[in-house]
């Protein structure tokens, strides 16, 4: 599996410089529609969790107002329709607010496939994730969790996905979470919104 990690590396890097032309207009065209509906900045840049637990900040375009709360999870905000913008919600729903993340995965704090970077203070996610040996690897663009569940996940469950993809990680089972990453967007499948997800529990 190491050599699997150096040879990720470099498909990250080499995949990411190719990728970089073509989504330049399509970024441009994001960055102007975020700028024309509210004010604030085009990218939104968060403190996460990285491989070994050090730190970098993680870059997404913005989809939510100035005065949102900055470090809390969307899923614990009361009622997060409030705070994200009609052109956040497409971008959200679309995961085209990921893109700038392209940049994280050309400096090396990221990769295409890994365990979602977690906020600096979700203690609870980072705790299970060290028990599991998530925190030892690149956080990714998607991942083994993300294609199957998302939002909708437990912790500890996500948590579960993300320790298989450590201990098992390979070309094949990347090139699978590509494959279901794609169908998942197009599907809008696993997207949960602030305070919906706890009420479906509740239902459930």
């Amino acid at each position: 599996m190491k050599k699997y990690v150096y040879i990720k590396m470099i498909i990250d890097i080499l995949f990411a410089l190719i990728l970089i032309v073509p989504l330049t207009p399509i970024l441009l065209i994001i960055a102007i529609a975020i700028k024309l509906e509210s004010k604030g900045p085009v990218l939104f840049k968060q403190k996460r969790l990285g491989k070994d637990k050090s730190y970098f900040y993680i870059l997404k375009f913005r989809t939510m107002r100035i005065d949102t709360p900055h470090d809390m999870p969307t899923h614990l905000l009361v009622d997060s329709s409030l705070y994200i913008t009609k052109v956040g919600g497409f971008l959200r729903k679309s995961s085209l607010d990921e893109l700038p993340q392209i940049f994280n995965i050309l400096s090396g704090q990221m990769s295409f496939i890994g365990p979602r970077p977690a906020l600096w203070n979700q203690e609870d996610l980072i705790a299970v994730r060290d028990e599991v040996g998530a925190n030892q690897i690149k956080p990714g663009l998607t991942g083994w969790a993300q294609v199957n569940g998302r939002d909708e996940l437990e912790i500890s469950v996500k948590a579960q996905y993300d320790g298989e993809y450590a201990k098992n990680m390979n070309l094949i089972l990347d090139l699978k979470i590509i494959w279901l990453t794609i169908k998942n967007v197009i599907l809008s499948k696993g997207v949960v919104e602030g305070q919906q997800i706890a009420q479906e529990r509740k239902i459930s």
